[in-house]
């Protein structure tokens, strides 16, 4: 029995043994596969670390040249007259072929920009003998670029990559294929259109001092004020500035619809109807513009472009403005100046605030300021809706506000007429027309102003 059983118990400890090895070399394999990817991972990293440290290496430049240097452009696009530009004493690019106008200064400086630097995305051959295969025996664009010392480097550009993206260029005189960019070819391949100035009006903004409107046989005159503008004609007058600037900007930005008319825009103005016609006086002198309508379109001219363009709706309608349009609608001109001193007076009520730092007191008494604050925002946006020559008579209402440290008074008086009210400010002749809710509505945010620290 007793041999019995240790034959049988060996069997046991040899699977037992087989076993133990087994899961040793299974978590050898394991701790190998571990310390592996440790490994990996370590030497991926720093891989990644030093891809991210070096720089990528840089594309060949096809072109390199001192921008600044450059002095004259000739862009030939394939079927057009050769565009020649050319750079004056000044820095100022000027178009001289095929005809004389002046440039687009910042889309000339965008060509030049690429043109200065211009990157290859590949070498396609070295020494190239086939060009008809890229279509460089006949180039869709030609540059010609005179740099320093009137040295010239001329460019050409064929087809696309059949693969689209890029475009076949090559350098003339260089038996090298490259690609380019589109982005880089669309930023070269310009014709007259795209490089001429198309603004009708070349004056800047900031520097017109003078605004002349002609328009329905009434002239209006404006001129530029410390803080704004002031009407001249036909009579002195408060302006809006917002609405003046607005005329002025429009003008300025005014630009030549350039697109294949449909119609000859000569003949178009020459039987449209005259919607109105602005000269803006600058630092650079007087330009005219002139606008008319034929049917729904509008047509310009003016003293600064040679010829007759159609042009975007919005100036028309911009120009096509009354002397009402450009009037200052506002009874209060403190605008968001704080006031310091407030005085109402309607029959019989009256009231005073005056501020004192950021605090407001009456009396005596210092007020709640939220509650001002509304009183404040009541004057603040009165607004005429007419201008009524007649109807200002027995004002009930009285309003004074003291502005810019007791420099700036303004005194209205507001008088009840028909089913409306008409207001007056102190020296002046001109009348306001305001809504018939304007007394309650003022009165009543007199009357919720109360001391701080208690309820409105």
């Amino acid at each position: 029995m007793e041999a019995q059983v240790i034959t049988e118990a060996r069997p046991v400890r040899r699977n037992f043994s087989i076993v133990m090895k087994f899961r040793g070399l299974l978590i050898a394999v394991v701790v190998l596969l571990v310390l592996g990817g440790l490994l990996y991972w370590s030497n991926h990293r720093k891989t990644a670390e030093e891809n991210a440290a070096t720089p990528a290496s840089t594309q060949p430049l096809i072109l390199k040249m001192d921008q600044a240097a450059i002095s004259e452009l000739t862009i030939e696009l394939k079927g057009t007259s050769p565009l020649t530009l050319q750079k004056d004493a000044s820095g100022t690019w000027r178009i001289t072929e095929p005809q004389t106008l002046n440039a687009d200064q910042d889309a000339v400086n965008g060509v030049l920009m690429t043109l200065a630097n211009l990157p290859a995305e590949r070498v396609i051959e070295n020494k190239a003998t086939d060009l008809h295969q890229y279509g460089l025996d006949d180039p869709v664009v030609q540059v010609k670029i005179t740099g320093k010392n009137r040295n010239e480097r001329e460019l050409l550009l064929g087809d696309d990559t059949p693969a689209g993206g890029d475009t076949y260029a090559m350098l003339a005189g260089d038996p090298r294929v490259f690609t380019i960019a589109s982005y880089n070819k669309e930023s070269i391949d310009k014709g007259l259109n795209d490089l001429r100035d198309k603004r009708l009006v070349t004056l800047e903004m900031d520097k017109i001092s003078r605004v002349d409107l002609t328009r329905k046989g009434q002239s209006i005159e404006f001129a530029r004020i410390k803080d704004g503008w002031q009407i001249l004609k036909p009579r002195p007058l408060r302006a809006d500035a917002n609405a003046v600037d607005g005329l002025v900007s429009s003008v300025t930005s005014a630009r030549m619809d350039l697109s294949e008319p449909a119609v000859d825009p000569a003949k178009q103005f020459a039987s449209a109807a005259l919607v109105a016609s602005v000269t803006l006086t600058g630092d650079q002198g007087a330009q005219t513009l002139e606008a008319r309508k034929n049917k729904d379109d509008y047509y310009a001219k003016s003293s600064a472009a040679g010829g007759i363009y159609k042009v975007d709706a919005s100036l028309g309608q911009a120009v096509d403005k009354s002397l009402d349009d450009f009037r200052n609608k506002n009874i209060f001109d403190f605008g968001f100046n704080e006031p310091e001193k407030i005085e109402l007076h309607n029959g019989a009520q009256s009231w005073f605030f005056t501020r004192i730092g950021s605090d407001w007191w009456s009396n005596g008494k210092k007020m709640d300021g939220d509650s001002v604050e509304a009183l404040v925002e009541k004057l603040r946006d009165l607004t005429a809706t007419g201008f009524p020559d007649t109807g200002f008579s027995n004002p009930s209402f009285e309003a004074i506000v003291t502005s810019q440290d007791g420099k700036h008074v303004e005194k209205v008086q507001i008088a009840k007429s028909g089913n409306h009210y008409v207001a007056k400010r102190e020296g002046e002749p001109e009348l306001y027309q305001l809504d018939a809710s304007t007394i309650s509505d003022l009165t009543g945010a007199a009357v919720a102003v109360k001391p701080a620290g208690k309820a409105k």
